[in-house]
């Protein structure tokens, strides 16, 4: 079975799962060791491999379920499993179950984090019932022979497939993994879920962009650089989305919620935990294209004020162009930290702000409370940092009044959480 002065790394061990943790692991105990094991669920019995070792923990995948849950499905890709396509998380546990579990976490990152006690329940978006075909974003690595397909967990190693489930059928109307992609790193698929548009981000391996196939359904072509930036190679530079009655123009390499109806759903469950009213002053924190600033300036009308703020120029330039009919809406291109503190003198009288994975850190908390800031809206798809920004907004004198958490990423473990805060 190994020991210590062995090394643990290819070992396997029979454990008893005790419960889940964050990152799309269930955790089991060898000899008081914490192992972080995958594939497996909560009560489970399994024979588990080591993958992984640290001086505090093992992480492990569960190769045979001895005893299983009765939460336990019958997995809908055969790329998910031990050693295999390292996208999905859930896939073996029934759609309930994958939300309950994701509440725990957000609870649990919540108790630990910013000591706040509260029971989250996991909302199902619709147009997934069966939690597969949503992602209207994907990534495909290329390996050296030019195939495209998905990386393993925690490994740059690639899994060929031959199409990925939980992506949007028009995403596999391009026929990526069909097709050959010599001397390329990375290509992304992308398509809007309310309109025909698509597109191909190609990231090449080296300073010549090589003769690309041919899609197999008309797309636009962009290529993007190692310093992120984006170039036009074929067709519009951008994709076109509807939410509501408006419709937006995104950048095909930029931000956009990947569900197909998660930009609906958070718009109206932000415009209604902020109730903004006419004539009030909003800020739109880490904006984007200006999904949350449209619903929200609509709301204040034109005797109020919204003014956004993102740090990626050409986010910024869709979302000028398409809120180009309210001349009430401002925005600035600009890190937050910066452009709050040019704001230092204003009042404001709401707040939005979806920050990167990263969070938005205990600074802005702080500038927020400074500009007399009674409600803020903040959207979050990472529990841990949710949770630390939280604490900061506590600490600066809010309250946490609602929580509400959205299944944006069934078969993984992501969950995309909205919590609002008041202050008096």
């Amino acid at each position: 079975m190994g020991d210590a002065a062995a090394g643990f790394v290819g070992t396997e061990m029979e454990l008893r799962m005790e419960g889940v943790a964050h990152g799309g692991w269930c955790v089991g105990r060898h000899n008081e060791r914490v192992v972080f094991v995958r594939h497996t669920l909560p009560g489970e019995l399994v024979r588990a491999r080591v993958t992984e070792e640290t001086a505090r923990f093992l992480r492990a995948d569960a190769v045979e379920v001895l005893e299983a849950s009765p939460d336990r499905v019958e997995a809908p890709c055969p790329f998910a499993g031990p050693g295999k396509c390292g996208g999905c998380d859930w896939q073996h546990a029934s759609l309930e179950a994958q939300r309950r579990l994701k509440g725990q976490v957000v609870s649990e990152q919540l108790r630990r984090i910013a000591k706040i006690d509260r029971e989250v329940e996991v909302e199902e978006l619709p147009g997934a019932p069966d939690g597969l075909g949503w992602r209207t974003r994907v990534r495909f690595a290329v390996d050296d022979s030019g195939r495209a397909g998905l990386r393993r967990h925690r490994s740059h190693e690639i899994e060929p497939i031959d199409h990925c489930r939980i992506a949007h059928p028009r995403v596999d109307e391009l026929g990526v993994t069909e097709l050959d992609w010599p001397r390329m790193r990375d290509v992304e698929a992308v398509a809007s879920s309310t309109t025909r548009d698509t597109a191909l981000v190609v990231n090449p391996d080296g300073a010549k962009l090589p003769p690309l196939p041919e899609p197999k359904a008309s797309s636009a072509v962009m290529r993007r650089f190692s310093n992120g930036r984006v170039q036009q190679v074929r067709g519009r530079r951008h994709v076109r989305e509807q939410v509501g009655e408006r419709e937006f123009r995104v950048s095909a390499g930029g931000f956009w919620q990947v569900h197909s109806s998660a930009a609906q759903v958070l718009s109206e469950a932000v415009v209604e935990a902020l109730a903004p009213e006419p004539g009030e002053t909003g800020l739109d924190l880490f904006c984007g294209s200006g999904l949350f600033t449209a619903g929200l300036a609509e709301a204040v009308g034109p005797e109020g004020r919204m003014l956004g703020v993102e740090n990626d120029a050409e986010a910024v330039r869709d979302a000028r162009y398409n809120l180009r009919d309210l001349p009430w809406v401002r925005f600035a291109h600009a890190d937050t930290d910066a452009q709050l503190r040019e704001w230092v003198d204003m009042r404001v009288d709401f707040a939005v702000l979806d920050p990167p994975r990263t969070g938005a850190g205990t600074v802005v908390a702080r500038q927020l409370s400074e500009l007399r800031n009674r409600r803020v809206a903040y959207v979050s798809c990472d529990p841990a940092t949710l949770a630390r920004d939280l604490a900061a907004f506590i600490e600066e004198g809010y309250e946490l009044t609602q929580l509400r958490a959205f299944d944006s990423f069934p078969m993984t473990h992501h969950v995309e959480c909205l919590a609002v805060l008041h202050r008096d």
